[in-house]
């Protein structure tokens, strides 16, 4: 099974490809990343050493490649997807940021929209067996109704970021229905833990808070978000990733965990071959909460200054993950007091705090 990763050294990504590097299956992996600086690149590097540190040198199931490259690239994606036929792709590489985006749409749009077009094309041309992307929580927008289930309306964005994970979206379907590729997207709720990005509120907050600055607390920390767990996420695109929107779920995964990656079955060609799914904490909590669980893991009390909401922000996220239970036996499980704990310990050693 020849898997690639698109955005290998983010966030996800990285936790992503240790993942599967742990797994021992028979795999042959390839991440690609453009390293870009979005956020300090020191922080990818890093990453990446992790990564080189997990490959096991001659162990049939652990063989990895790094490629210095941007999905916008479209004449690299095709070179790469010709050497190496891949199976199974896993999209992780975006310009994220909700309220940087509202500053900087053109690249929101260049690397989010053109840059996911690209991948679309290679998996077409190249028939790859199973995409999986990520797409956000942020496409549901000004949705009222809460919890968010897939079937939600998600035509009222208010961010160009969360526009151009809607559009992924479209653009996916199309490809699906036109042209038969299976994909599977993943809407993300609020990740956090160790090996953040330096730009969402938990790393924020824990540099405020052990430099004894103010944090910036918005809308009176009345906004309630769906923490979910980096591991949690990962499991989820884990257990997706063996099993394609084909109509035939459970083939390549059980209650109990991922089986096999092979395909048990070869989909019909009239199956349908798209979906979408939600991934989160289904326990949305208030900023002002979130605070004092990393204040406690931390050890130190934050200084609060409290100021309006922001444009691009939503007042609250709420995920319904029954689908994703359903087909695939998961639901993000560890709660916000640990994961916090966890994140908490890797940033003190991290940072030398």
């Amino acid at each position: 099974m020849t898997i690639l990763v698109t955005g290998c050294a983010g966030f996800i990504g990285a936790n992503l490809m240790l993942r599967l590097l742990e797994s021992r299956e028979p795999l042959r992996l390839v991440g690609i990343d453009n390293l870009n600086d979005y956020y300090d690149p020191a922080l990818k590097e890093a990453r990446l050493r992790q990564i080189e540190d997990a490959v096991i040198p001659g162990l049939t199931g652990n063989l990895y490649q790094f490629v210095g490259g941007d999905i916008t690239d479209a004449a690299l994606l095709d070179r790469l997807f010709a050497e190496h036929r891949f199976d199974i792709v896993v999209n992780l590489a975006a310009q994220v940021g909700t309220r940087n985006s509202l500053a900087h749409p053109h690249a929101y749009v260049e690397s989010n929209v053109t840059g996911f077009l690209n991948v679309l094309e290679a998996c077409r041309k190249y028939e790859v067996k199973h995409l999986v992307f990520a797409s956000s929580s942020s496409v549901y927008g000004l949705n009222e109704k809460a919890p968010f289930a897939e079937s939600d309306p998600t035509d009222r964005p208010v961010s160009p970021y969360a526009a151009t994970k809607k559009c992924d979206e479209l653009l996916a379907h199309v490809y699906s229905q036109t042209y038969g590729l299976h994909v599977t997207g993943l809407r993300f709720f609020t990740v956090y833990g160790p090996w953040g990005r330096p730009d969402m509120a938990p790393m924020l907050f824990a540099k405020a808070i052990c430099a004894g600055e103010p944090i910036n607390v918005f809308n009176g920390g009345e906004m309630l978000r769906d923490f979910t767990y980096v591991d949690d996420i990962v499991e989820g695109i884990v257990r997706v990733m063996g099993c394609p929107s084909d109509g035939l779920r459970g083939s390549g995964v059980s209650s109990q965990g991922q089986e096999k990656w092979p395909w048990a079955k070869t989909p019909p060609a009239a199956a349908p071959a798209y979906a979408i799914y939600n991934i989160g904490g289904s326990h949305p909590v208030k900023l002002t909460e979130f605070i004092a669980a990393l204040e406690e893991a931390l050890g130190r009390k934050a200084v609060q200054r409290f100021l309006p909401m922001q444009p691009g922000d939503v007042p609250a996220t709420f995920a319904d993950t029954s689908a994703l239970e359903r087909d695939f036996g998961f639901a993000p499980r560890i709660p916000l007091q640990e994961g916090l704990r966890r994140f908490a310990d890797w940033y003190k050693q991290y940072y030398g705090v």
